[in-house]
């Protein structure tokens, strides 16, 4: 009862409030008075019950938009801090691909940040080309608008769970946030997770219910189910009692309710203006900037990017950098810069609540505080979330290496790996079992194969092992990393969906229809093992119509083994140039990744075996020229290969394969390493004794063997062996 009661309190938002029991056409809602005592919330006398809420934004100033989150604590009336009024600071944080950049964009247009007849690409704040190429935000980037004399600077953060860090990293710059939830999909994942992070960081929220304009809108269904996700994360009353706009970002629309939308976002700015507080700053105090971004520039170096806490910040300043009280250094400011609409814009000085870069600090590392040079103190550092799945790059070491890379040796793998994690803190690196070995440690796949894609455009060559989960002992047992996996899969498909999921070792918590197109939601928890190479699995046992989310969930007992690949890869026989009468005979064992005329050399992967193990092929044999003349050439008709993607080659790859990453090629092969072994225990299989006797029968058979370097087999049993033994290396 009290659940209903709670829900019932965002009803009246999207229509005026009577006091009459007999007006009120659904009785749930007269339930909202009687849950004011769950939020210690006077209803009556707040201006949302007085007054209707459906308004143009051109009457905005008098908008009813009352938020319960206190603007001003006990505490801080108490102390020296006091709150600046004329900045807002604002992170927006969803799930991937609920809108967030996209409403973006509608904020700057309508802020006037650009001319009229300027020219602006979609999703303008995914500057970066990768970014563009998947669809996806991956950095955080800063921007700021001006909205009635107040400055409102806006961090768009990522929406993959697998850079969950860049959002963990930047809530420090800020006061308030905007969740964006998708009016159809609800609450995701990634939504969970940042609102957990929010809330722990006691931030103000408002709720933007975006896409409000898709035909199956459920808009409701959205905010209760936004308001349940608040209450399992333990928020407090004031924070439960969040303002909800619903708006469409492409149309640059925004309402205080879904039927009625003014012709602007100005209910957004407005709920921006009085339910996000400003600052809390220390005018008078000592100096603290805590650095959360670290941006390179060829001409001014690094910069440091973070907000002031305390004191004022000039150009030209001696300032001291701290670590920890005992680890501190001196440097200088040499240039200072304010976001300003779109730009950076120099500054000579920067209060305290403002966000800024700094240069001049060529070592300036990110969770390091600047501070004043006498009597500063550094501010508590930023913590992230440990990574949960590791790979290991080599340098490469196939016969083809240095045809397209640049750098090529362990010096230049090292430094350029050492040099992220300056930058990324949710990643780790590690020196590996030899010298040109390195093991790296990301949130997911996707977070390190970023950085393989990056490292590939600049120039690298490289090899990659399987991504491997980390796991770790728990007293005695073994605990690994579990995930919750969310699935959309259209009911039709959704048998050969659970049947994938239960084989890897998944267990279904949750089952529910979403909209009105016959799609079902499901809910998982799952090994991260299990989840390596999933998602090829799972689009090609729906026909590419799944789509599946996840996000780290806890440690948990090991889960037992898990098979990801059931079959086999085909292996070149030799190098070479592949040839279409040899692809021809080839394709019939399985599917082909190499056409005609590719270089390949030997130990390459050039398909999927069509049953379980390994089968060499040669695919570079030619046809025989004899001087008989035919009368008709055989046509030879070749299936088109599969063209495999970098992210798709990772998760194909098992133990003793390895990809090879350079600038222009994606590579799969054997590991070299484990080569010779892999050879050893296929013969091992069959018993090499009872191998060494049947081809003792036949000399010529014998004799081939031998120079296979098998020297293992018994002289006496084999007169081969026994003559050409000092020759092949005895």
């Amino acid at each position: 009862m009290e659940m209903a009661m709670a829900m019932a309190f965002h009803k009246p938002l999207t229509s005026s409030v009577s006091t009459n029991p007999n007006s009120n056409p659904n009785p749930r809602r007269g339930l909202c008075f009687s849950s004011s005592l769950l939020f210690n919330c006077k209803l009556p006398s707040s201006p949302i019950a007085t007054a209707p809420l459906k308004i143009p934004f051109r009457n905005s100033a008098s908008a009813p938009i009352k938020c319960s989150v206190s603007t001003e604590t006990p505490q801080e009336k108490k102390s020296q801090l006091m709150r600046r009024r004329d900045i807002r600071n604002i992170a927006i944080v969803a799930h991937v691909d609920h809108g967030k950049t996209t409403l973006v964009d509608a904020m700057l247009k309508q802020a006037k940040v650009f001319r009229d007849n300027q020219f602006v690409q979609e999703r303008i704040m995914d500057s970066n080309d990768l970014e563009r190429e998947r669809g996806i935000t991956i950095l955080s980037k800063n921007t700021s608008i001006s909205y009635k004399d107040t400055k409102i600077n806006i961090i768009d953060t990522p929406g993959h769970s697998d850079f969950g860090g860049e959002v963990e990293r930047v809530l420090n710059m800020v006061e308030g946030v905007l969740l964006v939830v998708d009016s159809v999909e609800g609450p995701m994942p990634q939504t969970r997770f940042v609102l957990k992070k929010a809330l722990e960081f006691g931030h103000a929220v408002v709720v933007v219910v975006n896409k409000i304009d898709r035909p199956s809108a459920r808009p409701d269904y959205v905010v209760n189910a936004t308001f349940e996700l608040f209450i399992e994360l333990n928020a407090t009353d004031e924070q439960c009692d969040f303002q909800v706009i619903y708006a469409s970002g492409i149309k640059g629309k925004a309402g205080l309710s879904p039927e009625n939308l003014a012709e602007d976002l100005g209910p957004l700015f407005e709920s921006i203006m009085r339910c996000i507080p400003g600052p809390r700053i220390d005018k008078d105090g000592a100096l603290q900037m805590l650095a959360t971004n670290i941006e390179y520039d060829e001409h001014k170096g690094r910069i440091a990017i973070g907000r002031v806490h305390a004191g004022v910040l000039q150009k030209g300043m001696d300032v001291r950098v701290c670590t920890t009280e005992d680890a501190c250094r001196y440097a200088r400011v040499s240039e200072l810069f304010v976001y300003e609409k779109f730009f950076r814009v120099p500054a000579a000085t920067v209060e305290a609540g403002d966000i800024c870069a700094v240069c001049g600090i060529d070592d300036i590392q990110i969770g390091e505080t600047i501070a004043d040079k006498s009597s500063g103190k550094p501010l508590p550092a930023i913590k992230v979330e440990e990574p949960t799945v590791k790979m290991a790059f080599a340098i490469n070491t196939s016969p083809f290496v240095g045809r397209e890379g640049k750098y090529v040796t362990s010096r230049n793998l090292r430094d350029r790996l050492y040099r992220e994690i300056e930058r990324n803190l949710a990643m780790r690196v590690e020196d590996g079992e030899t010298a040109d070995t390195f093991i790296v440690s990301g949130r997911g796949t996707l977070h390190i194969t970023i950085l393989i894609e990056n490292m590939r455009r600049e120039g690298y060559e490289f090899m990659v092992g399987p991504p491997k989960v980390i796991s770790k002992k728990v007293g005695d047992k073994l605990h690994e990393p579990f995930e919750i996996a969310t699935v959309e899969v259209p009911e039709e498909h959704m048998g050969s969906v659970v049947e994938l999921l239960g084989k890897r070792r998944g267990q279904m918590f949750d089952m529910l229809a979403v909209g009105s197109e016959g799609t079902t939601l499901l809910k998982y928890k799952i090994p991260t093992r299990g989840l390596l190479g999933l998602r090829n699995a799972i689009l090609t046992a729906s026909r590419g119509t799944a789509i599946l989310n996840t996000i780290f969930d806890s440690y948990g007992p090991w889960a037992g083994d898990i098979t990801t690949r059931d079959q086999g890869s085909l292996v070149a026989f030799e190098e070479g140039s592949t040839t279409s009468y040899a692809l021809f005979s080839a394709q019939e064992r399985g599917q082909m990744f190499v056409g005609p005329g590719v270089d390949v050399y030997k130990g390459q992967i050039m398909g999927i075996h069509q049953r379980p193990g390994d089968l060499s092929l040669n695919v570079c044999k030619k046809k025989a020229a004899t001087n008989i003349r035919s009368n008709k050439e055989q046509t030879v008709v070749l299936d088109s290969p599969l063209d495999y993607s970098l992210d798709d080659c990772i998760e194909y790859i098992q133990e003793d394969e390895v990809v090879e990453v350079t600038p222009l090629s994606i590579r799969m092969c054997k590991n070299p390493k484990l080569a010779k072994k892999t050879s050893y225990d296929r013969y091992s299989v069959i018993g090499l004794r009872t191998l060494s006797t049947t081809m003792s029968r036949r000399k010529n058979s014998c004799h081939r063997i031998c120079k296979l370097g098998w020297l293992d087999f018994d002289p006496i049993q084999c007169s081969c062996l026994k003559s050409h033994h000092k020759g092949w290396g005895g």
